[in-house]
């Protein structure tokens, strides 16, 4: 959390986690340029580099697109989740470059301007085999630096969290044309399958990953929870509450988290203001509820950020009886202080 633009904050651990990239990144390209040369003696080291390149883009935006159903499924993946869009950004810079180099080898020796060539000079879209692919891999290119481009939380506050997550949902349609440009382009003349099954492995575990994300999901939204005459909710048992964590329930169509701490109970949207994190998947810090994925930090009675910073979140009202927990589903406005539901807490007995 901040008061104020900065173009990156580098703490100790996006430190660290830069250079860590920057050095697999390079790494890869040594590796698959020394690899190739000696493979491939004939080819020129232009070729080497773009195959490099391309193949790392490839690779970076796979693992960008495993990262979020990865910690859906497992926190202890969540680390990978606070620098996501450095990793972002840098497979960005890395496709911009493979573009670059194949703009300047393929389009750059003719008469015409090489992006005007780019476009012009093969235009048989309604061949399959001779299709155009290096305008659908531009495409995407322009996709990613959208998103490189708005990556900072200044876009993210001004455009507003839903619109800027909307922007960034197009990461789906990028990955689309970037397939659509390899099995139309490289795939059309390679001869080696290991090309094609490792974009086939890539492909599986990208959906596989998603399916098995959106169904954990999807048991959360299923659950049905009957209304009381108060309009209460019984929506679980106090004992499967972690201490100063959270259970997430659907009510209304609305993620709720409720958290235990220290003899209480409250309830708050589930929705992180900084980009929809799940709040509920976060713990209590200092009093605060973390989210998981960039820390931000609201209080559980009010929803609100703790001073001199400014977000809020609905909260909701609780109760507690027996060891039952009970929600109303009408939310409170931002803000609002609300009585957390208070129960006794059981202190083991000391050995004699």
């Amino acid at each position: 959390m901040s008061l104020q633009y900065t173009a990156v904050g580098w703490n100790r651990q996006k430190k660290i986690y830069d250079s860590v990239l920057t050095a697999c990144v390079a790494g890869y390209l040594s590796a698959f340029v020394g690899l190739g040369a000696t493979l491939h003696p004939n080819a020129t080291i232009e070729t080497l580099l773009i195959r490099a390149l391309g193949t790392l883009a490839l690779l970076m935006l796979h693992v960008v697109l495993c990262i979020g159903p990865l910690c859906r499924l497992e926190p202890r993946f969540l680390p990978l989740l606070y620098n996501r869009r450095h990793l972002g950004v840098s497979m960005f810079f890395v496709a911009l470059a493979h573009g670059t180099f194949s703009l300047v080898q393929f389009h750059a020796f003719g008469d015409r301007s090489p992006l005007v060539s780019l476009f012009t000079s093969n235009t048989r879209y309604g061949n399959l085999a001779q299709f155009p692919f290096q305008s659908l891999g531009a495409a995407a290119l322009l996709i990613l630096f959208l998103m490189a481009a708005t990556s900072h939380d200044f876009w993210l506050r001004n455009l507003s969290a839903p619109a800027w997550k909307r922007l960034h949902m197009a990461v789906y349609l990028a990955y689309f044309l970037l397939i659509a440009h390899v099995v139309l382009g490289a795939l059309q003349s390679e001869t080696s399958p290991l090309l094609a099954a490792t974009l086939a492995l890539g492909m599986v575990l990208v959906t596989g990953l998603h399916v098995a994300a959106a169904g954990r999901e999807r048991r959360v939204d299923k659950a049905r929870l009957a209304a009381a005459d108060d309009g209460f909710i019984d929506v679980c048992d106090l004992t499967t509450i972690p201490e100063k964590r959270a259970r997430i329930v659907s009510l209304s169509g609305e993620r709720i988290a409720i958290f235990k701490y220290d003899g209480r109970v409250s309830a708050i949207s589930n929705v992180c203001q900084h980009q929809n994190g799940p709040l509920g998947e976060g713990r209590i810090v200092d009093g605060c509820i973390t989210c998981p994925w960039h820390g931000y930090q609201y209080r559980p009675d009010t929803g609100a950020s703790p001073p001199p910073f400014t977000e809020k979140v609905p909260v909701f009202r609780a109760q507690v009886v027996g060891t039952r927990v009970f929600v109303h589903p009408q939310p409170l406005p931002p803000g609002e202080r609300v009585q957390p539901a208070c129960f006794p807490i059981v202190r083991s007995k000391e050995p004699a």
